[in-house]
């Protein structure tokens, strides 16, 4: 399949649509042309198609523990299962992380703890979130794909080049 140049080297164009794909599933929404919004459409859809396939692919593991009184718990924990495994490693390698931001009317401590429990909050986002409400949407309808919209906002003053909105429907 050839991808569009963008008038860039490969390497900065890759940069770029990971980029735009990372902020395109962090906020829901961007605003780029139409030439980048189609890339970052295909390539959005197929992370997306890559986390609702293993959304919910999870296994129960039962560990023990040993607590503050020298005494053995038996602790039962949700782990991934092999293939979630590999395709969040699959999404981690293609986006890249945003970090946390405390909100207004969080505490220091609160905003800490939270922090500890997500390593990496753009895939957590894409498959706690973003993946099990896609994947509903797809049993009812009985179709995959179209997990993006484009929509035209005119020619950039300056260039005139024709921009879009892209967003996660």
């Amino acid at each position: 399949m050839a991808n569009r140049k963008l008038g860039r080297p490969t390497d900065q164009r890759m940069a770029m649509l990971r980029n735009q794909v990372t902020n395109l599933i962090w906020y829901g929404k961007i605003e780029t042309t139409l030439a980048r919004g189609k890339e970052v459409q295909s390539m959005a859809e197929h992370l997306i198609t890559i986390a609702m396939r293993q959304c919910d692919n999870t296994v129960e593991v039962t560990k023990k523990h040993m607590n503050d009184k020298k005494q053995i718990e038996m602790l039962t924990v949700q782990n991934d299962s092999p293939a979630r495994l590999a395709a969040r490693r699959q999404v981690m390698r293609y986006l890249y992380d945003i970090p946390l931001t405390q909100n207004e009317d969080e505490e220091r401590d609160d905003f800490k703890k939270r922090k500890r429990d997500v390593k990496h909050p753009v895939v957590e986002k894409l498959f706690r979130e973003i993946a099990p409400k896609y994947k509903k949407r797809a049993e009812e309808k009985g179709q995959g794909g179209g997990y993006t919209r484009l929509i035209k906002k005119g020619p950039r003053r300056g260039d005139a080049a024709e921009m879009v909105i892209l967003e996660l429907i």
